[in-house]
Order: structure tokens, then C-alpha cells, then sequence
């Protein structure tokens, strides 16, 4: 096969690569316009709604994914990912705006709203640089340190946030407080919501829930994105119940209000977005709570972003390796962009990424036509977008939290060992009881707890002990002694990465002598298993107890 100068080439020679540079953009453009276009269509809704519900206006998520797929797909080496604004950052964003005196766009646009706003763009300027350091620095490697059980209880505890602040708009009702708080309250919103807007929201509910079973049995429907049905649906309920018209809705002898505040707000002429740039107040900096949360912003986000990205990567079907830091430097650059002209940080986004990858895109511009659409889109016909009704965003922010916060997480946790349980539901406790980073710092904490009783010897907490020793032939054998454990696991693959990849030998790994393999490391030496494989070298572990290639987690 004779290769083309857009592409490399895999082992062997067999398969290219595509590349997004000016050859590939030509090469690959009907397969990444499509699947721009396919991503747009999940986009759109997500941006709208992830914006609302941060206490940003909504066209704010979609300045961020203009700008992510123009800024950062620019930097970034890596092909298929989509960055744009996350769900798993809603609960950071509107605590900040919160903070600030906000009120989450929940009783109408304020002169108080709009300084907490220009507020929170200051700390997310000052956030997106640190990451830029971050990546400069070349220590993106830092995502490795957090246990896999904290992680997914970070994850999980999002995803029960999102539900029950969303809940309350799906049934029209308005809601205030913490998640413990609103948690305690459901039964009081589902008494007191608004029929005709409880309507909507729960039709968009069951849609979002049982499109993924149509799917399943039809593959043709694949291509359909679950929330672009629900806006085909909700839009003409919307139109019916007459939302631009002021009047109230009686039903059971109750008066409820319908009226514009229900929809999403737009500005009604051609191109008129760009009247809605708003730029950061630095003056918001001079207060010593704007620090928690540039600490907040710039630790969630990267982590978000950089284990995103790692998931990204195994989905790719050409597995080409992108450079963390230099994704890191090529998100922070973005997020400050956004920041800049008033828009929400940003990540390596999964759930559009995933899209992205199978809808067939090939390169990276797959993610910049979809920024095109959503700027054409918004640009030329606002008035459409306004008549999206609040409580089908919210339906698809619901379902959104509850994959994050599935019943299977627990589950999965509580399979995999006690020690895992423990960990994963104290972080989702203490997340829910007080915020991100300190929920997340509990877990870490019980979890280091959890590796003393078990008899890890303080001195290897962070440094592991490793002996390394020539093997036969090409073999290179390093014994681990005392512990493997998730605080040490980042110099433990660094010497991995240098002895195994760098030199290009195979690499057996003893585990025999250590008091405690947990189960993060047992997680990433699995992963490192398939990195070595991919590059025509072995990773062999022994010394555990069972076969590491037969996990299932």
C-alpha cells in the first residue's frame, strides 16, 4: 500500500494513520464534516443546557466549544477528542458563581448575577493558566496519582449533585441549597411541580432512558442523538403550553405562571451572540475565597481532562499515544480563551469524544467542523434556540448525572473488594456533605489510612522499592518490595516507561515480596500491559495473587 503524506503508518506497515494536518483536511473531509455535524447535534443541547445549570448564561458553553475546537485542537496532538464544557464541572462552576453572591440564573439575570459571573471568569483564567503550567512543566503525569476508587466516587457524587438540582427545573419548580438539602425536598418538588412544565420535563426524562434500549434493537437509530429527539419533542410541547405568551396555567384549582423565563434565552438578532462576550472581573482576585476556587477549578479540572483523555485514547481505533502535557497546555490555552470572552472551562470531553470516534472521524478537524456548526447554528437562528424549553435541558442533565452516579458504580466498587467500597463511598459522602476537593482530599485520606492498617510500611508510602536485575535474553526483571501502592505508582511507571518502552526490552515484573498491591496499581499495571503490547514488547506480572490479565476492573 503505497502511503499517502497525511498519514503514518502502523507495525508492519499495513495500516495508515491519518493525521490532521492540510493533506488529511483533504484527504478526510467528507468523514470529519459528517461526523462534525453528527457531534454538533449532540453538542448544541449539552453546551446549552451544561450552561445553565453552572449559573452561566447559556450561550457561554458555546463560546467554549467554538473555542475548543478551534484553540486547542490547534495545540493538542491528539486527533479524536472533542473539548468542550463538561457536565462533571457543573458543581464546581456554580458554587463559584454561588459564592459570589449568584443566584444561578434562578430568579432572573441580575446586575448581582452578572458581577458573581465576571467573577467567576477571573478565577477561570487564572485556573487555565496553572494547567498551561501544568503541561509546560511536563508533570500532567500527576492524573496517575489519584486512586481509581476516589476518582469514580468524585465522579459519582457529581452525578447525584447534577440530578437533584436538576430535578427541581424539570418539574418547574425553584429549588435552592445544598445536595443533602435538595436530596430531603424531592417529595416536596414533585408535589408542587408546574403540570404543564412537569410535562415536558418528564416526557424528555423517559426519552433520554429508554432511547438507548431503541438503539440497542435497531442500529439504524444509532446515528439519532437521544437529545436531539427529546428537542424535536419538547419544542413543539412548548410551542402547544405557548411559553412566549405570559399566563397562567390552572390545573387542580392551582394558578401556575408560564412564561418566557421557562425557555432558553438568546438574543434575538442574527450574529447577536457576540453582543453577549463578557469579560472577567480581575478585581474579584483581590478576595481570598477566589483562591479556594482557582484551586478547585485548576484540580478538577485537570484531573477531569487528563483521565478523560486516557479514556479517549483506548477508544481510538488507530491507538495513536497524543502527549498529555502538551493536551494539558492546549486545554489551559483554551480555557483561557474562553474565560477571556465569558465562557465555561473546558476538558477532553468523553461523551462527544466517544461520538466522535464512532461516527467515523479520522482527524481532528472533525472536532473544528463541529464548532463551525454550533457557531452557524447559534449565529443565523437564535429565535429557534429560544423556544428550547429549561425543563428538557434539564431532563438531559438528569440522565447525564445519572450514568455518572449509576447504581453500578456502587455495585461494582463493593465487587471489587472492601477496601474499594470504602473508599469510593466516603469520598461520595464527603463530597455531598461539604465540596469537590475536600471530599476528594477524605477519600485520599481514608484510602492511605486503609494502606497502613493493612501493613504498607510508612517509608514506601511514596517511594517504591525496586531492584532490578537482567533476566534471560531480552528480559529485564524488577522486584517491587514492601508496597505497589497508588501514592507510588508514579515513579514505579516512570521506571517502567524508561527500563521496558525506552530501551525497547521486555520487562517482568516481581511482586512477590510486597506486603500490599492495591488495587489502582493492579488497574495500571493492566493498562501498562496493553501499552508495552502495543508497542511488540511484554509486560509480564507475577507474584499476585490470581491472574492480572483476567481482571475484569
Amino acid at each position: 500500500m503505497t502511503n499517502h503524506p497525511d498519514v503514518q503508518t502502523q507495525r508492519g506497515n499495513r495500516d495508515p494513520v491519518p493525521i490532521g494536518n492540510l493533506s488529511g483536511f483533504k484527504t478526510y473531509f467528507q468523514a470529519d464534516l459528517l461526523s462534525g455535524f453528527l457531534v454538533f447535534l449532540i453538542a448544541l443541547p449539552l453546551c446549552l443546557g451544561i450552561s445553565l445549570a453552572s449559573g452561566f448564561p447559556p450561550l457561554a458553553g458555546v463560546f467554549t466549544a467554538i473555542i475548543g475546537s478551534i484553540v486547542a485542537a490547534s495545540i493538542s496532538n491528539s486527533e479524536l477528542t472533542i473539548k468542550g464544557p463538561a457536565a462533571g464541572l457543573i458543581v464546581i462552576v456554580l458554587g463559584c458563581v454561588t459564592d459570589f453572591g449568584g443566584d444561578g440564573m434562578a430568579g432572573g439575570w441580575t446586575d448581582t448575577d452578572l458581577q458573581a459571573y465576571r467573577a467567576t471568569l477571573a478565577v477561570g483564567v487564572v485556573a487555565a493558566i496553572l494547567q498551561v503550567s501544568l503541561g509546560l512543566l511536563r508533570v500532567g503525569i500527576i492524573g496517575e496519582f489519584f486512586p481509581t476508587a476516589v476518582v469514580h466516587g468524585m465522579l459519582a457524587a457529581i452525578g447525584v449533585i447534577i440530578v437533584v438540582k436538576q430535578i427541581p427545573v424539570a418539574l418547574g419548580v425553584a429549588a435552592k441549597g445544598e445536595p443533602l438539602e435538595l436530596l430531603r425536598q424531592l417529595p416536596e418538588f414533585i408535589l408542587g411541580a408546574n403540570p404543564a412544565i412537569a410535562l415536558i420535563g418528564l416526557v424528555s426524562i423517559a426519552i433520554m432512558f429508554s432511547w438507548p434500549m431503541f438503539e440497542a434493537r435497531f442500529n439504524r437509530l444509532r446515528r439519532v442523538p437521544s437529545a436531539l429527539l427529546v428537542l424535536a419533542v419538547a419544542i413543539p410541547m412548548g410551542m402547544a403550553v405557548d411559553f412566549i405568551r405570559q399566563h397562567p396555567f390552572f390545573s387542580a384549582d392551582n394558578e401556575n405562571p408560564i412564561d418566557e423565563q421557562f425557555l432558553v434565552q438568546m438574543p434575538t438578532e442574527v450574529f447577536g451572540m457576540f453582543s453577549e462576550i463578557t469579560t472577567p472581573d480581575f478585581t474579584a482576585l483581590k478576595q481570598p475565597k477566589a483562591w479556594w476556587w482557582v484551586v478547585l477549578f485548576f484540580t478538577i479540572g485537570s484531573i477531569e481532562s487528563l483521565l478523560s483523555a486516557k479514556a479517549i485514547d483506548r477508544l481510538d481505533p488507530y491507538k495513536r499515544k497524543p502527549n498529555h502535557d502538551r493536551d494539558l497546555v492546549a486545554v489551559g490555552t483554551a480555557n483561557v480563551a474562553a474565560s477571556l470572552v465569558g465562557g465555561l472551562p473546558m476538558i477532553s470531553e468523553i461523551v462527544r469524544s466517544r461520538s466522535n470516534i464512532d461516527n467515523g472521524a479520522k482527524t481532528r478537524f472533525s472536532g473544528f467542523w463541529h464548532g463551525i456548526f454550533l457557531l452557524l447554528c447559534v449565529g443565523l437562528i437564535p429565535t429557534v434556540l429560544h423556544l428550547i424549553p429549561l425543563a428538557a435541558l434539564a431532563a438531559m442533565l438528569v440522565y447525564t448525572g445519572f450514568r455518572l452516579a449509576h447504581p453500578r458504580e456502587f455495585i461494582t466498587a463493593y465487587k471489587i473488594g472492601r477496601e474499594q467500597f470504602i473508599v469510593f463511598t466516603t469520598t461520595v459522602i464527603a463530597i455531598l456533605a461539604t465540596d469537590l476537593l475536600v471530599g476528594v482530599l477524605v477519600g485520599i485520606g481514608v484510602k492511605f489510612l486503609l494502606c497502613i492498617i493493612d501493613g504498607v510500611p510508612l517509608r514506601s508510602l511514596f517511594k517504591p522499592h525496586l531492584e532490578v536485575t537482567p533476566g534471560d535474553g531480552d528480559m529485564c526483571v524488577i522486584r517491587a518490595h514492601q508496597s505497589a501502592v497508588f501514592s507510588n505508582w508514579i515513579p514505579f511507571r516512570r521506571k517502567l516507561e524508561r527500563i521496558g518502552l525506552a530501551n525497547r526490552q521486555n520487562v517482568t515484573v516481581d511482586l512477590s515480596a510486597t506486603t500490599l498491591v492495591d488495587h489502582s496499581v493492579r488497574e495500571k499495571l493492566h493498562e501498562m500491559q496493553g501499552i508495552f503490547a502495543e508497542e511488540g514488547l511484554e509486560l509480564n506480572i507475577i507474584g499476585l495473587n490470581g491472574p492480572l490479565a483476567q481482571t475484569d476492573h
